[in-house]
């Protein structure tokens, strides 16, 4: 498999060329006989989506990703002793979006649908306090995951059905990237089946997106579950790559105007050794330079369950060397765990909570620079968030 897809991946050159073929008739001499040439494209947007997947993948900033799905929002709230209510929900992200000079060190943020309609209690559209921050707003799409029948008991990522006239809302409403979660499970094999259709739903989505004014995030996660060694992770993050870019391709999907945002490559959260963060930005760039075009703008990482600290300290392991693409973070819990804690529900913990959230997302910020020390960091941003068998 891992085989097939590489010569698949390298096969695709012709795609940027149009495609031609020998034909070879009867009585005649071989001649060059030109088909139907396939067209990368992205239709009226192709400028602006670089220019947004330019904007979000800048120096020194990343990704806030607050697109939990209401019931996973309301998981993050009990812990703290709230009820899961539109009016807790929108006390949360008011305090997270409306942080002074968080877009210093955060290009882009993910919302989920009901927060890109929301406003704040005075009346200010979230998508507009992005924006006087020159915060780039996002917005989550597809409808979660399902059981993949014929599989190893795993999921395929539904939502395809509606999502261009949602993307075209999404996109009035002020979106203007989108992002696609699909998942592959290495204690499940993964089987072939799994790959393929999450490779396809990526690129139908991503196709979908940009014809739409949508930069897709493409992000197929390999989930920390599992007691395989790091070398394990590493093989099914080159099979799964190289299935995504051989669809993306096949779907027409400008490069230019993608972000990718991959797991990190580590060992399985039981296994009995851990890795060091140069190990694992080792493994990871190694698994990168061989399936990421450089064309990719933006490789935002997802943190996975990650403790803050690790998934800081990984991410700057990344940066102390140049690479092809800009090398960040998208980080959901990563970002908010010590903000949530510090809050508490309490309006008089709000400016606090802000400052937690501003010295998170200034750690990661040197992190996507090189320049990142773990010297002083709370107890807190050290305890890892892994569940197994975790849902959004």
């Amino acid at each position: 498999m891992a085989c097939s897809s590489f010569v698949k991946l390298n096969s695709l050159s012709s795609q940027w060329i149009g495609q031609q073929s020998f034909n070879q008739r009867p009585g005649s001499s071989s001649r060059l006989a030109t088909r139907r040439v396939s067209v990368v494209r992205a239709g009226s947007y192709a400028d602006e989506l670089i220019q947004t997947a330019k904007s979000v993948a800048s120096p020194g900033r990343g990704i806030l990703a607050i697109d939990e799905s209401n019931a996973t929002c309301g998981k993050r709230l009990a812990s703290i002793g709230l009820d899961n209510t539109e009016t807790n929900r929108q006390a949360y992200r008011q305090l997270l979006l409306t942080t002074p000079g968080l877009g210093e060190y955060i290009s882009g943020a993910i919302l989920f649908e009901e927060t890109l309609y929301q406003s704040t209690t005075d009346g200010k559209k979230f998508v507009d306090c992005l924006r006087d921050e020159n915060i780039v707003p996002g917005i989550k799409v597809d409808k979660g995951l399902v059981p993949l029948p014929g599989s190893n008991n795993e999921s395929w990522c539904q939502g395809l059905d509606g999502l261009a006239s949602r993307s075209a809302e999404y996109y009035k409403q002020g979106a203007r990237f989108a992002k696609w979660r699909t998942v592959v499970s290495i204690p499940c094999g993964p089987s072939a089946l799994a790959l393929k259709e999450a490779a396809w739903g990526l690129a139908r989505y991503a196709a979908i997106s940009q014809d739409n004014g949508l930069v897709p995030i493409v992000e197929p996660e390999i989930l920390l579950d599992g007691d395989h060694p790091i070398e394990r992770t590493l093989e099914v993050a080159e099979r799964v790559w190289a299935e995504v870019f051989y669809y993306l391709a096949e779907n027409n999907v400008m490069f230019e105007g993608i972000l990718l945002k991959p797991s990190m490559v580590t060992p399985g959260a039981e296994h009995k050794e851990k890795a060091s963060p140069q190990t694992i930005a080792k493994y990871t760039l190694t698994m990168l330079k061989r399936r990421v075009p450089p064309a990719v703008p933006g490789i935002m990482f997802l943190s996975g369950g990650q403790s803050e600290m690790e998934a800081t300290l990984n991410l700057n392991a990344m940066n102390q060397s140049p690479n092809p693409w800009h090398v960040s973070f998208s980080y959901a819990r990563a970002l908010q765990n010590t903000v949530l804690k510090t809050w508490q529900g309490h309006p008089e913990n709000v400016e606090a909570a802000q400052k937690a959230l501003l010295v998170r997302a200034k750690a990661n910020s040197l992190a996507q620079l090189g320049r990142y020390s773990a010297d002083g960091e709370s107890d807190d941003a050290k305890k890892g968030m892994f569940v197994k068998g975790y849902t959004y």
